[in-house]
């Protein structure tokens, strides 16, 4: 298992070219947020857009636009219960977020399975926190895209099988493996799982433990994927700087809010950019 270190970081982080446009940094798709968890899809997608996605459009309740374009007037916004609409949106995509807040009802078991319909090969499709029990308890088909799952333990052990006593790097390579997606396994220190690598992120500190903390890194590390060359890097890097950023605010914060992670990711990208 390697570790995420600052120097390879700074080394992937992209600096922009001069003729750049929003098109050059990704279309990001954001689904999840049922009427009472809209705040999940609200921190992931915000992660997406201050981590400098090109595009986000937000599938989500309908109670929850207000809440969306008063915190976030960036981002475009879709009801995600419109299936029609779901589904052609789906098809212009570079990358699909599904689950912060989506909810475990048959309505987001059919937002889910438009959205597995409309998938292409090329675009990427990152499954978090609900997401990930109806992909396991309806049994649905693989994706068609390249797929990150990004489970706690807890989720990791209804995607898997194994308990936090029982998972270890081995048996996490083998159903990795088996999942034909890359992990991101969330814990003290969160561990990625690649096909052919396993790397470890170092920092991380107490003061994380809050709720939306997983749902800012899932957008992070999809508005990386969608600058990235290198996907892999992309998502090395988001893990590491959402930890990094976590401990300098706990120098001088009792608690460290998703929110606050997010405001500080456009300056510590910049502080990492131009180290190179």
């Amino acid at each position: 298992m390697k570790p995420i270190e600052k120097s390879l970081v700074e080394k992937a982080i992209p600096v922009r070219k001069e003729n750049s446009y929003k098109g050059n940094f990704g279309k990001l798709l954001f689904v999840g947020g049922s009427a009472q968890m809209g705040g999940a899809i609200i921190m992931s997608s915000s992660a997406a857009v201050y981590s400098g996605a090109g595009l986000v459009t937000v599938a989500s309740a309908p109670e929850n636009v207000h809440a969306l374009h008063a915190r976030l007037p960036e981002a475009m916004f879709l009801n995600m219960y419109d299936l029609e609409a779901l589904g052609n949106m789906v098809k212009k995509m570079d990358g699909i977020v599904m689950g912060p807040g989506l909810g475990r009802d048959e309505k987001a078991t059919e937002v889910f399975k438009t959205v597995l319909t409309h998938l292409k090969k090329e675009q990427f499709l990152l499954i978090d926190g609900d997401a990930i029990s109806i992909y396991k308890n309806e049994q649905m088909p693989h994706p068609n895209a390249q797929v990150v799952f990004t489970p706690h333990v807890g989720e990791w052990k209804t995607l898997s099988g194994l308990s936090k006593e029982e998972e270890n790097e081995g048996d996490n390579r083998n159903k990795q493996k088996a999942l034909d997606a890359i992990i991101v396994l969330k814990k003290v220190q969160s561990e990625v799982y690649f096909d052919d690598e396993v790397w470890q992120n170092i920092p991380g500190n107490p003061s994380m433990a809050t709720g939306g903390m997983g749902d800012t890194l899932a957008g992070m590390i999809a508005g990386f994927m969608g600058q990235y060359e290198d996907q892999h890097l992309g998502i090395l890097s988001a893990v590491y700087l959402h930890s990094d950023i976590a401990n300098t605010l706990s120098n001088t914060h009792y608690v460290t809010l998703p929110t606050m992670i997010v405001e500080k990711i456009p300056e510590t990208m910049h502080t990492y950019a131009h180290r190179q």
